[in-house]
């Protein structure tokens, strides 16, 4: 699954072959999506889409099953709409019971393998990418009445979070009513799902349809509409299922360090701080007031400013920039976001009357010329976060001609390191690919802006995800001899509910373990500086270094030291106000054919031990080196067994799921660990009896 994650889906196009004693091939071709399933006569049987989740990371499936039910051969589309960020993995078609399967071919070839298939009169089709955002999957086949066939669209995506939520889409548009319309979506997140949610994106015509089954870590997201209830009205023949099918969900944290997870030989490492104080801002708006803006765009552009300009502080700086033919300032210098400041920039706003061309590039340099003059007059705090929006509908029309290439190195040569550049493309004619180049190039994003009726929304949660830095500069580095491959691991900024996501190999296939080291500016603490080391899940603690390993005990517990009680739950100790122990008690059912009641021992990360500690739990403060290798198939199909390395003992150990009770001290925590068997024979210093006491004071010396 990790591996997936450095993949990226190139702009090239698709032929499927299959390779069989007809030698026959086909091909299948990508444009601007309509339905789902396009072609008169045509019978759809079955419209299926599946997506599993595990770790943010989505594999999404999409099967259709259709016939020509026409008296003469026909095309038959089959059109989906996928996220931009995602990739395509696979595709067949079964052809009256012959597979097709997709792979990678250069343009030209796979366009003559085309054209040769058509000329000889067998089932043929090709598979293109839009070229701007790659976000609609078409395909075409030629078949004779009667065919049936069967379409399978593989694609998968690492979820973004966005304002502390993982949202994914599925574009349901099966063209017409289906027999056997279903969507499931499962998510498996091991840290545990804080909530999932469906909002109701298809309308209220489908309000009640969708059913949400979770546990802790699992959820289960179905939407099945029988036929009568896809029908627009009771007797139409027409669909109602046409649109976004919406899933939501965000997952249990434990801390602001991350989470590190490794798995086959390859790690991710999650990053996804909270309650930390927002950085300061230095915003320049840049608006574009062209003749092309008016109307509705300019109305929605003003709505959204007026609630932007709100969200100003008395710490925050700002400016405003509107330009056509030529450019305007509001305030030639940065201004504090006081309130009579965010009045005159209101009124400044309601005044603008679009007219004339589009001078992008004068207009940038002009923003950014306001940074630089704040910067170099000391006005601006150094732990502040520094950044232009640009807001426009077209292409540059005037001052540099034309090409988008020349702004694209103006901007990047006067950019300074500590600027950023934010692309907002309203409109379905804008020029994205260059907003997007041009953000990307000065450690920005850009979003698409749909010209509808709720666009003065998607700019306003647009400037949200942006409007609350919480870090700057941060670096994720590793050991440079345990991993390789590792994706982007340096971040200009990190904003509030977002996440920073690195992942990369690992050079020792045979070690579960890693360590990260996570730096970042912060409002209050300048360096932020987080230790994580990762070898699985386990009982035991240890300072930053997580080893996961678990192994039973049958023994009693004593200390006489300060103790707080409560009742028939838990007991603390405390000793020197440096170290706490709680001892808690876990009941089991009372006709549970072989567990019993049992006290657990919980060690908090933040006790004072000498370097001399030791004891069944003491001794693993200083932190032993382990090594997992040689992972096999145990005796049950599910339980992996493996060789452990510890203390020059070679230990056989079995993967399987155990209770962590330290955070949920009622349910507890199911996490995946290496058990150690015989109550830790190896893992452990000596014999497991030399840690029982006969009394509760033989340890003492005697009087």
């Amino acid at each position: 699954m990790l591996n997936a994650c450095w993949s990226c889906l190139t702009r090239v196009m698709l032929i499927t072959q299959v390779q069989s004693r007809f030698k026959r091939f086909f091909c299948v071709c990508v444009c601007v999506c309509v339905q789902a399933v396009r072609g008169t006569d045509i019978t759809v049987k079955s419209y299926k889409v599946e997506s599993k989740i595990t770790s943010r990371f989505a594999h999404t499936t999409v099967r259709s099953s259709v016939v020509n039910s026409g008296l003469s051969a026909q095309s038959i589309g089959f059109n989906v709409q996928i996220p931009k960020r995602a990739f395509i993995t696979n595709f067949t078609m079964n052809v009256n019971g012959i597979t097709f399967v997709g792979s990678v071919r250069e343009k030209t070839v796979a366009r003559n393998l085309y054209a040769q298939a058509r000329a000889r009169g067998k089932a043929a089709g090709i598979v293109r990418t839009n070229s701007q955002e790659m976000e609609t999957f078409k395909t075409e086949v030629h078949v004779p009445p009667g065919s049936k066939v069967e379409f399978e669209l593989h694609y998968q995506e690492l979820m973004q979070r966005k304002l502390g939520v993982y949202t994914h889409t599925l574009h349901i548009q099966p063209g017409r009513l289906v027999p056997v319309l279903q969507v499931d979506v499962y998510v498996f997140e091991p840290k545990g799902i804080k909530f999932v949610e469906t909002p109701n994106t298809l309308g209220d015509h489908f309000s009640g349809v969708t059913k949400i089954t979770h546990t802790k870590d699992k959820a289960h997201v179905v939407f099945k509409p029988t036929v009568q209830q896809q029908r627009k009205c009771p007797n139409c023949t027409e669909s109602a299922v046409d649109g976004v099918f919406t899933v939501r969900y965000d997952v249990e944290r434990e801390s602001n360090a991350g989470e590190l997870q490794v798995s086959d030989g390859h790690f991710v490492q999650f990053f996804a701080p909270s309650d930390l104080t927002p950085l300061s801002k230095n915003i320049v708006f840049v608006i574009d007031v062209s003749g092309s803006m008016w109307g509705l765009k300019m109305k929605q552009t003003v709505e959204a400013m007026m609630t932007i300009l709100d969200d100003l502080t008395m710490d925050d700086y700002f400016s405003i920039i509107d330009f056509n033919h030529n450019v305007r300032c509001w305030s030639e210098d940065l201004v504090a976001g006081t309130s009579i400041q965010v009045a005159e920039a209101k009124k400044y706003i309601q005044n603008i009357k679009p007219n004339g061309g589009t001078n992008i590039n004068e207009a940038i340099l002009k923003a950014v010329q306001i940074l630089m003059k704040a910067h170099n007059q000391g006005m601006l705090d150094p732990r502040s976060v520094s950044m232009i929006i640009l807001v426009s509908d077209g292409d540059p029309t005037v001052g540099e001609e034309p090409p988008p290439h020349v702004i694209q190195k103006n901007v990047k040569k006067v950019m300074r390191e500590e600027f950023s550049l934010f692309s907002l493309g309203i409109g379905f004619d804008v020029d994205f690919d260059f907003l997007e180049r041009i953000a990307m190039e000065n450690r920005g994003v850009a979003q698409r802006i749909y010209a509808n009726h709720d666009a003065s929304e998607q700019l306003k949660q647009f400037y949200s995800q942006v409007s609350s830095p919480l870090l700057r500069k941060i670096t994720i580095q590793f050991p440079e001899d345990a991993v390789s491959d590792i994706t982007q691991n340096r971040f200009d900024k990190f904003f509030k509910g977002s996440e920073i996501v690195v992942a990369g190999k690992m050079k020792d296939m045979g070690t579960n373990m890693l360590q990260s080291f996570t730096t970042a500016s912060a409002e209050k603490t300048i360096i932020l500086r987080c230790v994580q080391t990762f070898n699985w899940y386990c009982i035991l603690n240890i300072s930053w270094l997580f080893v996961f390993i678990c192994f039973n005990l049958c023994i009693a517990l004593f200390i006489r030291v300060k103790v707080e009680i409560e009742k028939e739950h838990k007991v603390t100790v405390t000793i020197d106000a440096r170290i706490s122990m709680t001892v808690l008690l876990h009941r089991v059912w009372k006709k549970h054919p072989f567990n019993v009641d049992y006290l657990g021992f919980y060690s908090p990360d933040y006790n004072q031990f000498s370097t001399q500690v030791h004891g069944l739990i003491g001794q693993f403060v200083n932190e032993p080196e382990v090594k997992v290798f040689d992972v096999r198939d145990g005796t049950e199909p599910e339980k992996k067994q493996a060789t452990m390395e510890v203390k020059g003992n070679k230990l056989t150990v079995t993967r399987g799921w155990q209770k962590d009770y330290r955070f949920d001290k009622k349910h507890g925590s199911d996490v995946y660990c290496w058990f150690v068997h015989n109550s830790g024979k190896g893992f452990i210093d000596g014999h497991y009896s030399s840690y029982i006491v006969p009394n509760l004071d033989s340890f003492l010396p005697p009087v």
